[in-house]
């Protein structure tokens, strides 16, 4: 992508009616080809203003508190970790809510290194890798989010503090001059610990070192060619590395429709193969999961993500939109049926036996069927929208996000990301039955259609859980800017 068009698709200046009132910018959504392109953040969140200091209007303070000396060094950070116990139970959360959607640790190696870790005396510990400290301090902020034995308010602090200590040790690493497989490992959860804390534009911010890192260590390489005597198993680490570098750019970029960066690669997703050492009792899903996130997010970041950086169309021509359409079906049937052929009872059934897979089921649909509604709902002078296919994609989609609710909804309140999706879901949903009532028959066929009438209800749906996650002195804000701008399309 290199010529952006003369004129832009939708006007970034507009707003929804009132919407100046609440507090937040918001991209134009009134024709349908703009809810397309609707930049992630910039939409209906609260809290945005012009002005450099706070890009994206999401988490204005600095989002590392600063608790260290400048004498203290690692041993200082070392020594806020919490008794072993604690944090045994911290990491077993990451491990069950953080690692199924993001499996890129060996869980064998790492525990063996960090009983190792627990095992030395304080001088020795003092000593160690300060990337792997970083590490484990990041999990342990991840898994803190996670918990639900504490109120909102401590689990906020105590989790905000630990990825405190995992930046300063970070910084104790000199990461900005040097990289490891641990460090990226680090920088990647620090990121995804960002955006779960409201401080998405940090995590935006804080990605693009880690991107840089990343070709640093020529990770984007093929192992083969740049370290072709390395042993299979740091190979295989180089390229799930890689693999979760790529798919947080690029699931990170559709939201934010800004440019991805993990553009220049040789890693190929065939040479991922299944590792039954990858975890304990491994399931063999795992590796099908990682391969299927990873061959939709290279055909996103090439269709979808640099187009949409650009406000150039998506598909430029009806044919052009048929064969992306079956470029996406086809990575569909790519997915193992464990991952298809489910609905809301099944998984309901199958969260009794193995919750790591309900959870990768719901992240691998709710990004397929997000991106699959992009696809549809775009538009250009010689593409039109195409109704029934959006709103059937975009209730694939949100559908995710309400089982996650259902099933797992402490982990469902954490997710931005997820949360992000369906509310842009949303929002598309309610564009279209605003364009449709317009038509000849509009308001007849809304009360009759029943793809018209479940849209409907997925808004209604939609709206209960933002009430319901908006609810209390220590509720979200976010969540009831949501409710009052999807609330407009039911009116």
């Amino acid at each position: 992508m290199t010529k952006a068009p003369k004129k832009r698709l939708g006007s970034p200046k507009s707003t929804i009616p009132n919407a100046a009132d609440r507090g937040f910018n918001t991209g134009r959504i009134n024709s349908l080809g703009s809810v397309a392109t609707s930049t992630g953040l910039l939409s209906n969140v609260p809290y945005s203003s012009p002005g450099s200091s706070n890009v994206f209007g999401i988490g204005s303070e600095h989002p590392f508190a600063n608790y260290w000396t400048c004498e203290g060094g690692l041993p200082e950070v070392i020594s806020v970790l919490p008794d072993k116990l604690q944090a045994d139970i911290l990491l077993s959360r990451y491990f069950e809510c953080v690692d199924p959607v993001y499996p890129m640790l060996h869980r064998q190696t790492f525990y063996a290194d960090y009983e190792h870790f627990w095992s030395l005396p304080k001088p020795d510990k003092d000593r160690s890798d300060a990337s792997f400290v970083a590490l484990i301090f990041v999990m342990l902020a991840l898994g803190t989010q996670f918990v639900t034995s504490t109120s909102p308010p401590e689990r906020k602090q105590t989790a905000e503090f630990y990825a405190s200590a995992s930046n300063q040790a970070l910084r104790m690493s000199s990461y900005l001059s040097s990289a490891s497989i641990r460090s990226i490992q680090a920088m990647v959860l620090i990121t995804y610990f960002l955006i779960n804390d409201n401080h998405a534009s940090d995590g935006w911010a804080f990605a693009g070192i880690l991107i840089r890192q990343a070709y640093a260590m020529g990770l984007h390489r093929d192992p083969n060619i740049v370290a072709p005597d390395a042993p299979f198993f740091e190979k295989q680490q180089r390229r799930k590395l890689w693999q979760a570098v790529l798919l947080q750019d690029t699931f990170l970029t559709v939201l934010l429709s800004l440019p991805p960066s993990a553009t220049h690669t040789d890693v190929s997703v065939d040479d991922l193969i299944a590792d039954n050492s990858s975890i304990p009792n491994d399931d063999p899903t795992d590796t099908a999961y990682v391969r299927g996130s990873w061959t939709l997010a290279n055909l996103v970041q090439e269709t979808i993500c640099s187009p949409r950086s650009l406000d150039v169309p998506i598909c430029t021509t009806a044919r052009h939109k048929s064969k992306l359409i079956a470029d996406f079906r086809a990575v569909y049937r790519s997915f193992p049926d464990v991952f298809r052929s489910w609905d809301p009872e099944a998984l309901s059934q199958l969260a009794q036996s193995s919750k790591r897979i309900v959870r990768q089921t719901l992240f691998l649909s709710s990004n397929y069927f997000h991106n699959l509604m992009l696809v549809h709902a775009s538009e250009s002078p010689d593409v039109p929208v195409n109704v029934r296919g959006t709103l059937e994609a975009a209730h694939d989609a949100i559908t995710a996000f309400f089982v996650l609710f259902n099933l797992f909804e402490a982990e469902a309140r954490v997710w931005w990301v997820f949360n992000h999706r369906a509310f842009l879901e949303a929002l598309c949903i309610g564009n279209v039955l605003r364009e449709a009532v317009k038509d000849p028959g509009g308001e007849e066929n809304l009360s009759k259609d029943p793809l018209f009438v479940r849209a409907r209800a997925d808004i209604h749906r939609m709206i209960q859980i933002m009430q319901m996650m908006s609810e209390g002195e220590q509720g979200s804000q976010t969540a009831r800017t949501r409710v009052q701008v999807l609330s407009e399309f039911l009116l």
